[in-house]
């Protein structure tokens, strides 16, 4: 198990770099955005290009942020009972999702989304806007994206599972969000 363990923690400093990484997408789109509208307005000057590079950080904010979100136990989860159970109960219903929901959903979608990737890449395919970009940045976000997910989910098991076996310290307590 402490290989395993070794494996998580691994990932867990990944999806924290990645979730790093994240913070500044929004930081740069948002600059990007307000010189967007400053030169428009301002200057009546445009680039399709420049409007294209906010979706591709939004792109990238969404994905890459999404494992850093699991990571933290700050995902959205549909609380009917999990608020109410005690002990290794939450644990054991967090392993259920992980296994039988979280994982098998990302690993489809990494698989599915890999090969609209690997062709926008191999094509060299460009937006069809004037000034557009290449598509293959953006569209890297999906496999990307649902393949760390996929691996923060597997870290999570194995914390899990380490932590019902008295292997690994981990804080339990869930408090419900604020409606």
């Amino acid at each position: 198990m402490s290989t395993l363990l070794k494996f998580a923690l691994g990932v867990d400093w990944l999806n924290d770099r990645l979730g790093k990484l994240a913070t500044w997408t929004v930081l740069l789109a948002a600059l990007i955005s307000a010189g967007n509208a400053f030169v428009r307005y301002g200057i009546d000057w445009s680039s399709n290009g420049l409007l294209e590079i906010q979706w591709y950080l939004f792109a990238y904010m969404v994905m890459i942020g999404a494992p850093y979100v699991l990571k933290v136990n700050e995902h959205v989860r549909v609380d009917l009972m999990y608020g109410k159970l005690k002990g290794n109960g939450p644990v054991f219903v967090d392993i259920f999702g992980l296994l039988f929901f979280l994982m098998p959903v990302m690993g489809f979608l990494a698989w599915i989304s890999f090969p609209y990737f690997w062709n926008t890449f191999v094509s060299g395919e460009v937006s069809s806007n004037a000034g557009g970009l290449i598509r293959w940045p953006a569209t890297l976000a999906m496999p990307l994206g649902f393949a760390m997910v996929w691996l923060q989910g597997l870290a999570e098991l194995i914390k899990r599972v380490a932590f019902l076996q008295g292997q690994y310290a981990m804080d339990t307590h869930y408090e419900k969000p604020l409606q």
